[in-house]
């Protein structure tokens, strides 16, 4: 009898320190994702500023200088039977007009690969990724040495665990501040003086369309060997051994600064987005949260007052 009679009088108490315990846990859990919802918003605002000053420089490189050199030299082969206007051909590339490609013979390729050392901007990283998966799965069944340079370090991390072996070196402190020509630079000089002597290479990197959307893609690069024995070259009787060296250097400069621009103006209008869109599911989760709340609370206070009256009428 004592032991019934003390079981139902446990039994209310168990009930309201569990729906204590849960409006506790409900609590926290509203604090922490709130703290969490002021964080996103700032990182929102502060991508938008980024972005803003990302697309205004876009704007002024949306071509990138190397298709204007390009263009000149193809107007250069050109103008030898007739005059031609270098104004309607920026968007020619050297590559394309001469189309120069790389013996069937020549094995050694490099991929580079733009990226940065930033995260929470949605699958910028992972598409680039994907993409040189692909593509050096596609070079190395057809039994080519491939080998990848990646720019940023979120790119390194994606590909060191499956594709190690292949990665030539990496460039780290990408992303912090906009890209420089000198940033570029600094990356071409370790790629031509890392041994590693290829004869063809792509960049990888991530085309800005609008805020929401971007592109992943691709952009040809030849070793100074190739583009000097290409047959189309021939017709350049003039032009020695180091203006060819040095305009190589250049375009490749210029190839690479172009991606980490698009790259970058694609990422901070992908991490705006992101940013944007934790801070409405954050908004979401609240509402429900105290939505939750409020439902548990009222049922607390309403099983305390039936007890409270049950005991009255007891009395």
């Amino acid at each position: 009898m004592f032991a019934r009679t003390s079981a139902a009088l446990f039994l209310p108490q168990c009930g309201q320190v569990r729906n204590m315990a849960t409006l506790k846990d409900i609590t926290i859990r509203l604090k922490s994702i709130k703290n969490i919802q002021k964080i996103t918003k700032s990182m929102k605002m502060v991508a938008a500023a980024k972005y803003a000053r990302a697309e205004r420089s876009h704007q002024v490189h949306q071509e990138p200088q190397c298709y204007q050199i390009h263009a000149l030299v193809a107007a250069m082969r050109l103008s030898v039977n007739r005059n031609h206007c270098v104004s309607n051909t920026t968007n020619v590339t050297l590559y394309e007009k001469a189309e120069i490609k790389a013996p069937e013979e020549k094995n050694k390729h490099v991929i580079i690969g733009v990226s940065s050392d930033r995260g929470l901007c949605g699958a910028t990283h992972s598409n680039v990724s994907k993409a040189i998966k692909i593509e050096m799965g596609k070079l190395t069944a057809a039994g080519k040495e491939v080998m990848v340079v990646n720019v940023g370090d979120k790119l390194r991390a994606l590909l060191l665990r499956t594709h190690a072996k292949h990665i030539l070196m990496n460039c780290k402190e990408v992303g912090r501040k906009p890209p420089t020509f000198s940033d570029a630079s600094i990356i071409a000089t370790d790629l031509l003086n890392s041994g590693y002597e290829f004869d063809q290479g792509t960049v990888f990197y991530n085309k800005f369309r609008s805020v929401i959307s971007y592109k992943t893609q691709q952009m040809p690069l030849f070793s100074m060997e190739t583009v000097a024995n290409a047959e189309s070259m021939a017709i350049y009787d003039d032009i020695d051994a180091d203006v060819l060296r040095n305009y190589q250097e250049f375009a490749l400069v210029n190839i690479i600064y172009f991606g980490l621009k698009e790259s970058t103006t694609s990422e901070q209008s992908s991490r705006m987005t992101a940013m944007d869109s934790a801070s409405k599911n954050a908004s979401d989760m609240i509402d429900k949260l105290t939505l939750k709340f409020n439902r548990t609370r009222q049922a607390v206070i309403t099983k305390e007052l039936i007890e409270i009256i049950s005991g009255a009428a007891a009395l």
